[in-house]
């Protein structure tokens, strides 16, 4: 991993980049970009965080997709860096838990991830290769390392777009960033 004191200022940096770009019309550009996505159309699974604080808002998408017929399963922090995935039916089943982040409760079934599972991933800032500043818990670096068949989308205000990120040999990449005003592609082979 890259020294921490070149994520730490970065951190601070993009959380308040994201802090000020943050109102409720970008974030529903964002939701209609990953729902008109068709790679998220044709997800078996949709795994999407929840959001929290200034994170581009996932509660409507997370409604959309449901109301859609998708399979949505949201995540659970534990501990030692491991995230699971638990499967609703209604954002009702989500309750403040680790971190004061909704979650859904540890009974909810698991799903099987497969190469048509799609993740939303949240994180501070993101560039155009696909690197991705995440809050320094390495909790979706662990989990995507483990599930490297999922195809990963980060929901993402323009603002926090940057040329250039620092990136160790365990930060995962993403796939594909979705803004309030475009997709972008990342790692296409």
């Amino acid at each position: 991993m890259p020294d921490n004191t070149l994520k730490k200022p970065l951190r601070e940096q993009f959380s308040r980049i994201r802090d000020n770009a943050f109102t409720a019309e970008k974030c529903r550009k964002i939701a209609e970009r990953l729902l008109h996505e068709p790679t998220v159309r044709n997800a078996d699974t949709v795994l999407c965080y929840v959001s929290f604080r200034s994170e581009p808002d996932t509660w409507e998408l997370i409604r959309s997709l449901l109301g859609a017929g998708v399979r949505v399963a949201c995540p659970r922090c534990g501990r030692n860096r491991e995230m699971t995935f638990h499967i609703i039916d209604d954002t009702g089943q989500l309750i403040p838990g680790r971190y004061g982040i909704s979650e859904p409760d540890i009974m909810l079934p698991q799903p099987v991830l497969t190469e048509s599972t799609v993740c939303i991933v949240p994180g501070l800032a993101f560039s155009p290769d696909g690197s991705r500043l995440g809050y320094g818990g390495g909790y979706y670096d662990t989990f995507l390392a483990a599930a490297g068949q999922v195809y990963t989308i980060a929901a993402a205000f323009e603002e926090q777009i940057t040329d250039h990120l620092p990136c160790g040999e365990y930060d995962i990449k993403i796939r594909a960033i979705a803004t309030d005003e475009r997709m972008i592609y990342c790692n296409e082979q």
